[in-house]
């Protein structure tokens, strides 16, 4: 391997005895008070699964698909790590076993190995290096994240791979922070530290010897339990940390600093950092603690049953309430009820959200929530999926195009409002409508892409400026065929691709309903704890109004 211009000090992360201990949030915790301390601050995931990235993933089993700004489908944790820093990050952060195999097979195939015999050791581990160099470079300090447990046969070449990171560089740029659960036995009243202690017996045994151990647990750790684990696990007793159980994950980075996690490794390292400066984390943690309001948002999805699907979605709900001391209950409904309950389903809110998805189960009900809360003047925000619903609702019930519906669900439809962008084409103003072979060229529109708002609407007013970014992931469009008649019958198209060729947002006039606007992006995944997103506190005060109105006059009737 050549070596960088500047060496990174590196942390690294594992987690041992049982999966789910939240990695992720501990390492964006710790990285949130290094950037506070003014430290340029990356991070990055090795996920052992062999899929190439979690894009073909069903969300079922793998949870929200996070995008980055240039268009990398990853893993949820990467949102984490973006809510606690400031550092966009991009592909690079995020390696799967199956990228790089995938990366070495092509090396192989191209002759880059002068035709030696490729192994696991050197060829699999040596790539891996290189990408944790190539994406942690330039930067103060990089904490990087192996997934899986200790143990587990994927996470060895990721898990060798750091180990021969250590040996050559040493342990002066080098750190190994292990995440292990401490399990309350109720029946013994205790805590029991065997777990801990097999499973850093177990990284030892690949090579590892942790220098910091984070001890997750449903009590607070006793300090007789503290030296026990120092002394079995030979790791000094102001490095194992506790790692209680937290009713706000935003309450963890001033946790880890009173227990001086952030000097351990500041010391450990070398590093040349300031005092830290914890005060918009407290800000945040304040209003949290004390809302002056609450409102209740519906989220009509198709995976309510499994929440990490919509993980920023929800993050950035509450994030729109915090910058106006204001509590966030999130009503999970599954569409699929709304199409057999029907409104029942959606009473008692104050808002409707209506997420992104794919696929047809369940999209009847979106565009019912759509309706219903244009019909009753409910604030509508409609995100991907929710504004392709929000735009059938509306060339059905109020342009009176029976069975208009988008070519993902009804290649037949006599009305398509919404289509592969491969299915029409714009030529000399005309719009036309493409063969069904033309399907197979559908290809997803991922990434930051700007776009330019129309003056005088609510889209406008939210963001404050006339262009704004936001990140995609999408295959299907807003059909142009469609756009006058649309517009002629009341419908605002409040933001277009900076070619004119895309439609980005629509909403309803102001004079027609309170707030109801829809975008194509995914702004949930721009959104932070610190500074929020300009249409999730727009919803959410929209939210507070409506609820105001409601408790203050008779429920009336609003159509577009």
């Amino acid at each position: 391997m050549t070596s960088p211009s500047h060496v990174t000090p590196l942390v690294f992360v594992t987690g041992g005895v049982v999966s789910s201990l939240g990695k992720g949030i501990a390492a964006a915790s710790l990285a949130a008070i290094l950037e506070s301390r003014g430290l340029r601050v990356t991070m990055m995931k090795l996920d052992p699964y062999i899929n190439v990235d979690p894009g073909t993933m069903s969300p079922f089993q793998h949870g929200e698909v996070y995008v980055t700004d240039d268009g990398a489908e990853t893993d949820l944790d990467l949102g984490h790590y973006e809510r606690y820093v400031r550092t966009r990050l991009s592909r690079k952060n995020s390696i799967t076993t199956g990228r790089i195999y995938e990366t070495v097979i092509r090396k192989e195939r191209r002759g880059d190995y002068l035709g030696g015999t490729v192994q696991v050791i050197p060829h699999i581990t040596d790539e891996i290096k290189r990408c944790i160099v190539d994406a942690t470079d330039g930067y103060d300090i990089g904490l990087v994240e192996v997934g899986g447990t200790v143990g587990d046969i994927e996470s060895l070449p990721f898990l060798e791979a750091i180990r021969q990171l250590r040996s050559e560089r040493g342990p002066e740029s080098t750190l190994f922070m292990h995440l292990t659960l401490v399990p309350w036995i109720a029946a013994a009243g205790e805590l029991k530290t065997k777990p801990t202690q097999h499973s850093v017996k177990e990284l030892r045994s690949i090579g590892i010897q942790p220098d910091v151990l984070l001890c997750r647990s449903e009590k607070p750790l006793p300090d007789s339990d503290r030296r026990k684990i120092a002394l079995f696990t030979n790791v000094p007793e102001r490095a194992v940390i506790s790692a209680v159980d937290l009713d706000n994950i935003y309450k963890l980075p001033r946790f880890f600093h009173e227990q001086g996690l952030d000097d351990i490794v500041i010391r450990r390292l070398g590093l040349q950092a300031g005092p830290a400066d914890l005060a918009e984390w407290d800000a945040v943690l304040d209003a949290s603690e004390h809302p002056v309001d609450e409102v209740t948002i519906g989220v009509v999805g198709k995976y309510v049953d499994h929440q990490d699907a919509y993980k920023s979605v929800a993050e950035a709900l509450k994030h729109g309430g915090l910058r106006q001391r204001t509590r966030v209950n999130l009503r999970w409904i599954e569409s699929s009820d709304v199409e057999r309950q029907g409104i029942a389903a959606l009473e008692g809110v104050d808002g409707i959200l209506v997420p992104g998805g794919f696929g047809d189960r369940g999209f009847e009900g979106k565009v019912l929530a759509a309706k219903f809360a244009r019909e009753h003047g409910i604030p509508y925000f409609g995100i991907c999926y929710g504004m392709q619903a929000a735009v059938v609702d509306y060339a059905r019930n109020v342009c009176g195009l029976d069975g208009a519906n988008s070519t993902e669900n009804d290649k037949h439809s006599p009305h398509p409002v919404i289509g592969l962008i491969t299915e029409w084409r714009t030529q000399s103003g005309d719009v036309e409508r493409r063969s069904e072979e033309s399907d197979l060229g559908g290809t997803m529109r991922l990434g930051l892409q700007d776009q330019r708002l129309k003056p005088g609407t609510l889209a406008r007013e939210m963001y404050g400026r006339d262009v704004v970014g936001e990140r995609h992931r999408h295959r299907y469009e807003f059909n142009n065929r469609y756009r006058t008649q649309l517009e002629d019958a009341g419908l605002v198209i409040a933001a277009k691709s900076m070619d004119d060729l895309l439609v980005e947002m629509v909403e309803l006039p102001r004079d027609v309903h309170p707030w109801f606007l829809a975008c194509q992006a995914h702004p949930e995944f721009l959104s932070t704890p610190r500074d929020g997103h300009p249409l999730f506190i727009g919803f959410i005060r929209a939210a507070r109004e409506s609820k105001a109105h409601a408790n203050s006059a008779p429920a009336t009737e609003v159509r577009g």
